[in-house]
């Protein structure tokens, strides 16, 4: 397919995302104990797309090696549920990463529109179709609409992150937001440790 390219099992060690890359990924259900991890998309910003099909030894060190670079920003829509699939499957911390979820919350208050399909058509004037959202993505062949749809998901969230970072500095909130994604990792852990529930911050 134009712009996508499908690899099974892991990320070859060949491919340079840069500085900066998107993320995102596919389980079989929302349930971070119980639903497996399947499908880890990425795009370094060029309108292209990798889609990494993963086997369920998990065994891509490749894939590994680049979600944990310290000197690689990883950008997330909700980035929370990837990074605590990632830790709970992988047996890995992702880190750094930007999250354009935390970020549209903290610049676009005029909304409560946070969803991709929506932040996407406002910062990036991007239409995102959301058909293949509930599909079975432990396949072994993933469909020409399940790769477009996993594709979507990354293509756009480096022209996202750009107009979210901007009004961000705008109202004077980077420096909050950026506390916030770096505490990511952590409420990972929470998650699987089982305050997923809970708010820890509040009184009662």
């Amino acid at each position: 397919m134009n712009g996508i390219t499908l690899h099974k099992g892991d990320l070859p060690a060949e491919i340079d995302f840069g500085p900066v890359v998107a993320i995102d990924c596919e389980a079989m259900g929302l349930n971070l104990h119980r639903d497996h991890l399947t499908l880890v998309q990425l795009s370094s910003g060029d309108g292209t797309a990798h889609l990494v099909q993963l086997g369920r030894d998990y065994d891509c060190p490749n894939l590994k090696a680049l979600l944990t670079d310290p000197k690689v920003v990883k950008i997330f829509h909700y980035g929370r549920y990837d990074i605590a699939m990632m830790l709970r499957w992988m047996g890995i911390t992702c880190a750094p990463v930007w999250c354009t979820k935390i970020a549209s919350k903290l610049a676009r208050t005029y909304t409560d529109r946070h969803g991709l399909k929506d932040v996407a058509r406002e910062v990036a004037g991007a239409e995102l179709s959301k058909a293949q959202q509930s599909s079975d993505w432990g396949t072994a062949e993933l469909s020409d609409a399940q790769m477009q749809y996993a594709a979507s998901d990354v293509l756009y969230l480096h022209q996202i992150k750009a107009g979210l970072e901007a009004m961000l500095i705008r109202e004077g909130r980077l420096e909050i937001a950026q506390a916030c994604f770096d505490f990511l990792p952590m409420r990972a852990r929470l998650d699987l440790a089982g305050w997923d529930e809970q708010d820890i911050f509040a009184h009662s």
